[in-house]
């Protein structure tokens, strides 16, 4: 995928836990989902985030389909694990909430993530998001449009 973006070839660090989450992403949602929705493929599939000065991907981001009939869509994202901690995910979050509030039938975006990965929390809270619910498993955050 990298060289037909003409992209550089990344040694991308994934978490394994990650790795199988994404494995079943591709397989399950992206590529059935991009194929039943090519109108409106953009919020079916994964978003390759890139940096420009080194022309290589350093993470991935996207949405689980289009707004709901509440306004509401769920994104999701993941950083090389050699990237984190350099303001990438907070850059790639705004871009995609701003491009997300573009379209007038989106009023909100959700993003959720583990109760112990205080990093995500961090850079979601950085872009406006405020946590709505928590479980066990994983913890809730939301930005509503202005």
């Amino acid at each position: 995928m990298e060289t037909s973006l003409g992209i550089n070839i990344s040694a991308m660090q994934v978490d394994p836990a990650y790795q199988v989450e994404l494995h079943d992403a591709l397989v399950n949602f992206w590529l059935p989902k991009t194929k039943a929705y090519p109108k409106k493929y953009q919020w079916y599939t994964n978003w390759e985030i890139v940096d420009k000065a080194a022309n290589i991907a350093i993470g991935g981001i996207g949405f689980v389909g289009h707004a709901n009939e509440d306004g509401i869509v769920e994104m999701g994202y993941m950083i090389d694990q050699q990237q984190q901690r350099n303001g990438y995910a907070t850059e790639a979050i705004q871009a995609m909430v701003d491009w997300a509030f573009q379209d007038k039938a989106v009023e909100a975006v959700i993003a959720q993530t583990a109760p112990a990965n205080f990093p995500s929390q961090k850079v979601l809270l950085k872009n406006g998001f405020v946590q709505i619910a928590g479980r066990e498993e994983l913890l809730a955050f939301k930005k509503k449009r202005r």
